[in-house]
C-alpha cells in the first residue's frame, strides 16, 4: 500500500493490509533496538511481497497496573504512529489495553488476533516480549503457534550500546538526568514531544521572552532545566530556548515553555512539537529579575549555538521534518 494506515481496532483491517508480516511490542521511544526490529520486519516482509505493519498498545500496561504517578513515556500514540511512518511500514495498529484485554489467553490473541483478525504472514517480536494472561505468551510459546498455524516467528536479541542493551528504561532514566545527547544516540533522533499551547503567566513576555507554554502529560520526568529546542508550528521550523521548571516561581507541575527565536505570533490553542537538541544547564534560582533575564541571554547565545553545531542523527530526524 502506498498509504500509511492508522487503527485502533484489529477486526478494522484493510483486505489489502490482511496477510502481513507484523512486529508486535510496546515500541515505547522506537529507539535503535526497535528500529532493528522494523528493519528485519520490512526485509522479510519485502521479500515475501506483503505488507508490513506494527501491533502494539495504548495506554503502557505498566500504566493500566502500576499505581499512581504513571510512568515517563517517550513515544504517545501519535508519535509512535510518525514514527512507525517514518521508518517505512504501511501501517500501524494500536489496540486500546485496559485489564480486560490484559486477561486474554495467549492462545486467544494467537487464534482471534494473529491468524483470524490478521491473517498473519510473520510475526517479529524481541526477545524480552510477552503477551496473554499471566503474561503466558513467551517467544517459545508463539513459535510454537507459529509452526502449528503456518506463520513464521523471529525473536530479535536486544541491540546493545556500551555493553549495556539499549532499552526505553535507559532511555528514560537519560533525560530525567538531563543526559539528551544520551538519549537521543539511544533513541537515533531527537526526542520530540508534542502539546498544545496555552495561556501562561505573561511572565516571560514581561522579561522580553514571550514563550509557548505546553502542558506536560502525566508521567513527564524530563528533568528541569534549560535546554536547546527545534520546534515544528504548522510547517514552520524554528530554533529556541526552552525551560522546564520555575524555581524561583510556583513551580508545581509547570509547562514547558519554549520561546521561539526570530518569531512573533499567536499560537493559543495550536499544537507544537518540540525536539531536545542540547541541555543547556539545570533549574537555579537567581537573587533578582536582571540576573534571571542575563542568564537567559547567555541561554540563547548558547542554544544558537547548539543548533548551529547540531545535525540530523539519521533518515528519522530528517523524515520528521526537524533537521533537513
Amino acid at each position: 500500500m502506498s498509504t500509511f494506515v492508522r487503527l485502533s481496532d484489529y477486526a478494522g483491517l484493510p483486505a489489502a493490509l490482511k496477510g502481513a508480516y507484523v512486529a508486535i511490542g510496546n515500541f515505547d521511544g522506537m529507539h535503535r533496538g526497535h528500529q532493528k526490529v522494523i528493519a528485519a520486519l520490512r526485509e522479510r516482509a519485502s521479500a515475501v511481497g506483503v505488507p508490513a505493519l506494527i501491533l502494539t498498545f495504548e495506554p503502557h500496561p505498566r500504566d493500566v497496573f502500576a499505581p499512581a504517578p504513571f510512568m515517563f513515556r517517550l513515544t504517545l500514540g501519535d508519535a509512535k504512529a510518525r514514527l512507525a511512518e517514518a521508518l517505512g511500514l504501511d501501517g500501524i495498529i494500536i489496540l486500546p489495553f485496559d485489564t480486560a484485554f490484559s486477561q486474554m489467553e495467549a492462545e486467544s490473541f494467537v487464534a482471534d488476533v494473529l491468524v483470524e483478525a490478521l491473517g498473519v504472514r510473520g510475526v517479529i517480536i524481541g526477545s524480552d516480549f510477552h503477551f496473554g494472561r499471566q503474561r503466558r505468551g513467551t517467544p517459545a510459546f508463539l513459535r510454537e503457534q507459529g509452526a502449528a498455524r503456518g506463520f513464521a516467528v523471529e525473536t530479535l536479541d536486544l541491540v546493545d550500546e556500551a555493553d549495556e542493551p539499549i532499552s526505553s528504561s535507559r532511555i528514560r532514566a537519560a533525560l530525567s538526568e538531563g543526559a539528551v545527547t544520551a538519549a537521543n544516540r539511544l533513541l537515533g533522533y531527537h526526542w520530540f514531544f508534542d502539546g498544545c499551547v496555552v495561556q501562561g503567566d505573561q511572565r516571560g513576555r514581561e522579561l522580553g521572552y514571550p514563550t509557548a507554554n505546553t502542558v506536560t502529560p502525566d508521567g513527564f520526568q524530563l528533568a528541569q532545566g534549560v535546554y536547546a529546542v527545534r520546534a515544528k508550528v504548522g510547517r514552520h521550523l524554528l530554533d529556541g530556548v526552552a525551560a522546564y521548571g520555575k524555581p524561583m516561581f510556583d513551580n508545581h507541575r509547570p509547562p514547558f515553555e519554549t520561546h521561539l527565536f526570530d518569531f512573533s505570533g499567536d499560537l493559543y490553542g495550536q499544537t507544537i512539537s518540540v525536539a531536545l537538541v542540547g541541555h543547556i544547564r539545570g533549574q537555579e534560582v537567581f537573587k533578582g529579575l536582571d540576573d534571571l533575564i542575563a542568564a537567559m541571554d547567555r541561554d540563547s547565545r548558547k542554544s544558537r549555538a547548539m543548533i548551529a553545531e547540531c545535525g540530523a542523527l539519521g533518515v528519522l530526524d530528517t523524515h520528521l521534518g526537524f533537521f533537513g
